[in-house]
């Protein structure tokens, strides 16, 4: 790797470690446009993203560990960084990307419910989820109101 600080475009899935190893040589501030027009995360953008995705921490934490300032301007220049199109996009990836990763482990985990839940109701709720994402969905249930004249008598005599 060179001494040069390394921009990666917000479409590449760009490590955490990979980020702070660019820090570390001296990240860069600031975005600038490639020859397409797109706009590209700085080391700091990209690190900022990772570790808030990865973590789930607070922006201040994932702004100390991306290496923004200390203290609040370090909170506020992560928040102003976070409201840019290009890193938002990033970061809706990043999301999916993890989700999708995790997808898997959910559903076995709601299998693993469906199949050995100590509550029957949990089995049971498990089991509607498993067979709504099949597709075999339960029929809606619908209240039938009939319009018209109903007269009642009642003779008490």
């Amino acid at each position: 790797m060179s001494s040069k600080p390394t921009r990666r475009r917000f479409t590449e899935c760009a490590l955490t470690r990979l980020c702070q190893v660019v820090l570390q040589k001296g990240g860069t501030q600031g975005g600038f446009k490639m020859s397409d027009g797109t706009k590209v995360l700085t080391a700091k953008q990209t690190a900022l993203v990772d570790t808030l995705v990865a973590t789930g921490c607070s922006i201040t934490e994932a702004a100390k560990q991306a290496g923004y300032a200390k203290g609040d301007a370090g909170r506020v220049s992560a928040s102003k960084a976070l409201k840019l199109p290009h890193v938002q996009q990033y970061m809706m990836t990043r999301v999916g990307e993890t989700l999708g990763m995790n997808a898997t482990i959910a559903a076995s985990k709601v299998v693993q419910l469906a199949q050995g839940a100590k509550s029957e109701y949990v089995q049971l709720e498990a089991s509607k989820d498993i067979l709504d994402r099949a597709g075999f969905k339960a029929a809606d249930k619908h209240m039938h109101l009939h319009a018209g004249d109903i007269s009642v008598s009642i003779d008490l005599s």
